[in-house]
């Protein structure tokens, strides 16, 4: 199957996980050629608001919806380490892997939970995932149960959308549960400088309490 790189119609209208598990592992081996040339800034700026706030740490790190290895290859350069990834589609894993920068890689649905013990990582960066017929909002229950207390959490949500998809609710109830607190919401921005004109998105950073 050939995706169209300028049509991301069926990436966001997936219904199911396994949907989206096969839509990701047919667009594998193109994804990061496909999304560079469109200007994809979003794997770069959400490593370095993570570098912002983590500073330094040898702590592990969960690159979460690792995809082909974009973020985890910023985070390597800007010397965190040792870096899990994970991600539902094993042909994403597959690329991520041949990356050579990951001490684990873990195939995982994380709105059904993550296979990892609680308080495991010293901070976590998730971008790209939480977008219409992605990763839903409880996703992000599983991500700070898996983050130590003073750890930060990243990633970002469409501005569009994520009030109807029901992150608002869930951030609100981890944040008056004394769970995170939000510290960074960053300015609107465009993931893709050469794409995609109206697709807004935030930058959120959260430190897990």
């Amino acid at each position: 199957m050939t995706r169209n790189p300028d049509d991301l119609s069926d990436v966001y209208g997936a219904k199911t996980p396994e949907q989206s598990r096969l839509l990701y592992n047919d667009w594998a081996q193109s994804y990061d050629a496909d999304n560079l040339a469109r200007g994809f800034r979003l794997p770069a700026l959400g490593a370095a608001m993570f570098a912002r706030f983590m500073g330094l740490t040898e702590g592990p790190v969960l690159d979460a919806a690792c995809g082909t290895g974009l973020v985890g290859e910023s985070l390597n350069v800007l010397g965190y380490g040792p870096i899990t990834g994970c991600d539902l589609s094993p042909g994403m894993l597959a690329a991520a892997q041949a990356t050579g920068i990951y001490a684990e890689l873990v195939e995982a649905e994380m709105g059904s939970g993550l296979p990892f013990a609680d308080h495991s990582f010293a901070g976590f960066v998730c971008v790209g995932a939480f977008g219409p017929g992605h990763a839903p909002p409880e996703s992000l229950i599983h991500l700070i149960r898996v983050m130590r207390p003073g750890g930060f959490g990243v990633f970002n949500l469409l501005e569009a959308t994520w009030k109807s998809q029901g992150f608002q609710v869930v951030l609100e109830a981890l944040v008056d549960s004394g769970r995170i607190a939000i510290v960074q919401r960053s300015e609107p921005f465009l993931p893709f400088l050469l794409a995609e004109p109206d697709l807004w998105s935030r930058l959120y950073v959260i430190r897990a309490l």
